[in-house]
């Protein structure tokens, strides 16, 4: 199980960092994905779009140290939610969202199999949190201390 949880630490945090490393730089694309969803107030995107990278990096890369495992794991689960709510929501008001995943050289289109992959995120973050914090985790070194 330990092995298992650090695998998928690793991996979920790779998608994070590489997530989030893509955004950087790119506010105003991202900012035009967010608003494309038309759920959110226009005084919250600019700064969603700033932060929003950031914070992804950050879930990143304590998932690979395994630092706050659980908390981060649950945190990032919920993020994966929301953005399978998102999608979700633009493919069934019919709106032609781009994702905004990687990006924006993503252009991907709000879709079923995008809900999907999102889903399946959250799934592996919340069996990180349920078996948190797995092996090789700063978690482990810290609880010795």
């Amino acid at each position: 199980m330990n092995v298992a949880v650090l695998v998928a630490r690793v991996l979920l945090g790779a998608v994070l960092i590489f997530a989030g490393a893509s955004k950087v730089g790119h506010a105003a694309d991202l900012a035009s994905a967010i608003a494309g969803f038309r759920l959110l107030p226009e005084a919250l995107i600019p700064p969603l779009a700033l932060g929003l990278p950031y914070f992804e990096l950050m879930l990143g890369a304590y998932l690979i140290a395994g630092l706050f495992t659980r908390t981060t794991a649950i945190v990032t689960c919920a993020q994966f939610v929301i953005y399978a709510a998102a999608i979700a929501s633009a493919v069934v008001r019919h709106i032609p969202a781009n994702c905004g995943c990687f990006g924006p050289h993503d252009a991907a289109t709000a879709d079923w199999p995008h809900v999907a992959f999102d889903l399946g995120l959250a799934a592996i973050a919340a069996f990180i949190a349920y078996g948190a914090p797995g092996a090789l985790a700063l978690d482990r070194r810290l609880a010795r201390t």
